[in-house]
């Protein structure tokens, strides 16, 4: 039998068609993405891995209704030069508590994956001011209302207790505290300290 004897009849008739590659991509998700939920690397955090303390969290949201993943990736690539100008290659471990993961790949601004602790809060400061204050070539926009607007009266706990029934530990005194953590706070100081945490569990290979 030739090949085009039995192919014709499958591109002439879109049913077979469409559970064919049905099962296809069904057979490919088993063999390649099922056994990532059952790999210790993939599932467990990383040694030293904590939950986001409650101003951390609330500056993950900011940075997430800011659109700043739409320029930043936090993925660093086994690559030699990834890791030369990042550090260390991302692991899956080390984002398990983030709901979604921020890996990306769009780098319109470079990788924030190793961010944390490479410059001081001060430097963040003047970047989300006035970003060509301290990179004069950037293009990004500046974000100077985010020093004014307060998170006092921002529910974080709420989101804490969400995220518990996802899996990530929070302990009773960690959510009962923490909309106190917010008081006097701005949404620049809870961005900033989302920032200074990234990357710091795996330290640089630099």
């Amino acid at each position: 039998m030739s090949a085009s004897s039995w192919h014709d009849p499958i591109e002439k008739n879109i049913g077979v068609m469409m559970i064919l590659i049905t099962l296809v991509v069904s057979v490919a998700m088993l063999v390649e993405i099922l056994p990532l939920f059952f790999q210790k690397s993939t599932t467990e955090p990383v040694s030293g891995l904590k939950p986001y303390s409650a101003l951390q969290l609330a500056g993950r949201d900011i940075y997430q209704r800011e659109g700043c993943y739409n320029c930043h990736s936090q993925m660093i690539r086994p690559f030699r030069s990834e890791t030369e100008r990042y550090g260390h290659y991302s692991v899956a471990g080390e984002s398990v508590y983030d709901h979604p993961f921020q890996w990306g790949s769009k780098r319109t601004g470079p990788d924030l994956a190793r961010v944390g602790g490479r410059y001081s809060d001060d430097w963040h400061r003047s970047h989300l001011n006035n970003p060509r204050d301290v990179v004069p070539e950037s293009n990004m926009p500046a974000y100077s209302w985010l020093a004014q607007n307060k998170l006092d009266g921002v529910d974080i706990a709420a989101n804490m207790r969400t995220l518990r029934t996802l899996g990530l530990p929070y302990t009773d005194e960690q959510i009962a505290k923490a909309n106190d953590e917010m008081k006097g706070k701005t949404e620049q100081d809870a961005l900033i300290a989302y920032l200074q945490n990234l990357g710091t569990v795996i330290k640089s290979t630099r």
